[in-house]
């Protein structure tokens, strides 16, 4: 298929991909932002209500894998379209649920309604766009991400205040469908990857699987644990251990999205100017995030601010980490013609580790205490720095740099 060169063109769809990813967002973590208030109000346990989250990053992880390798095979754009109207129906349904198996069951199906976003964006990002703009798009639409996640922490608590927790997934299941009108027109049509077979070089060997493709997935699933567990226990451990209310708990979420966002401009320059090798340079970004989880537990109970402020660096890394693993790493199996399918089989091992992370991070919470909580984020960043570190030379043999 003929790339794109029109620079108006390039930007305009590279804003609508993240505006489609924010609503994924908006739609997906606001059942965690609004976790603390469902617990004050409905007096159930954290571990009651974790399950749903848990579940819906198992069947997010799950779906991933089979969005990947749909979005290899059918128009990406329908994935998208009826992903974001699947996920509208979800946040509309929660407000009725009567009990917490209710919305478990409601909340899996949502993740994997999710999983049909970032594989189908991927695979058209990388069908549409020269390897140069697609570097650039790909940071353009993971701001998606971190806009999403400030604009629910921003909102969830003006609606829980005035209205209630219930209306935070009204209006999302709104936006959602909104953004699914706005994507089923402007969006452009790219056919099946099957259909293109022959633009595909079939002379040159490519690599797909190998061991150190696999050694890999390890460090992807560990900063899934570490950054969703932080962006959903955050709120419950600053409410815990500083009595900060429901709302103002949730608000100071803002943050984390915040340096979220100057971190992928960093990391992308940090990526491109002096590691440029993705590998590498996520290595660096575990290193920092294991030493802002150490700090992090050694004021715990001291200091709500720097709390605060640790805790969204140590986040804002992890985001690091997952833009080269989970945004920049398919880029490398183009010529394998399998880029949705690298992509969500990448994309799996993320909430693999979040769906591990936030549910043990609640036992261990509310078993050991969260003084146990941060110091398990700090030894698992530590073992993936280590992988990352060692699997450095591996990377680049079988794979290279750009």
């Amino acid at each position: 298929m003929e790339k794109i060169t029109d620079r108006k063109q390039v930007i305009c769809l590279s804003l609508l991909f993240a505006a489609v990813y924010m609503v994924s967002y908006i739609t997906r973590i606001n059942f965690g932002a609004v976790i603390a208030e469902i617990v004050r109000e409905t007096g159930l346990a954290k571990s009651a209500l974790s399950p749903a989250i848990t579940g819906s990053f198992i069947t997010y992880g799950a779906g991933q894998i089979i969005s990947g390798i749909c979005g290899d095979k059918i128009p990406p754009k329908k994935l998208l379209f009826f992903g974001l109207l699947a996920t509208a129906l979800m946040n509309f349904l929660i407000p009725f649920c009567q009990n917490p198996i209710q919305m478990t069951v409601i909340w899996c199906i949502n993740g994997f309604a999710q999983a049909f976003m970032w594989p189908p964006l991927v695979c058209i990002m990388a069908r549409l766009f020269t390897s140069r703009d697609y570097a650039t798009s790909v940071v353009m639409v993971s701001w998606g991400s971190s806009l999403g996640t400030i604009l629910i922490y921003l909102i969830s608590p003006l609606l829980i205040v005035s209205v209630g927790w219930k209306s935070v997934f009204v209006c999302a299941a709104v936006i959602a469908v909104i953004m699914a009108l706005i994507l089923q027109k402007y969006c452009i049509n790219v056919s099946p990857i099957k259909k293109e077979k022959q633009e595909i070089n079939t002379k040159q060997p490519v690599k797909f699987i190998t061991p150190v493709f696999c050694v890999i997935l390890i460090p992807i699933i560990i900063q899934g644990a570490i950054r969703d567990g932080i962006t959903t226990w955050l709120p419950s451990y600053l409410t815990e251990v500083y009595n900060m209310s429901s709302a103002s708990s949730i608000l100071s979420g803002v943050i984390l999205p915040i340096f979220t966002l100057a971190c992928l401009q960093i990391v992308s320059f940090v990526y491109k100017k002096v590691f440029k090798s993705p590998v590498a340079c996520s290595g660096a970004f575990f290193a920092m995030g294991a030493i802002f989880c150490l700090a992090l537990r050694i004021i715990a109970g001291r200091s709500a601010v720097g709390s605060l402020i640790f805790a969204a660096v140590a986040t804002a890394a992890m985001h690091g980490v997952n833009f080269m693993l989970i945004c920049i790493l398919p880029s490398f199996f183009q010529k394998t013609g399998k880029v949705s399918t690298v992509s969500g089989i990448l994309n799996s091992c993320v909430y693999i580790g979040s769906a591990l992370s936030t549910y043990g991070i609640a036992v261990v919470a509310e078993k050991l205490g969260w003084n146990s909580a941060l110091s398990l984020w700090t030894i698992i960043a530590l073992i993936g720095t280590t992988i990352c570190y060692l699997s450095i030379h591996a990377w680049r043999k079988n794979y290279g740099d750009k």
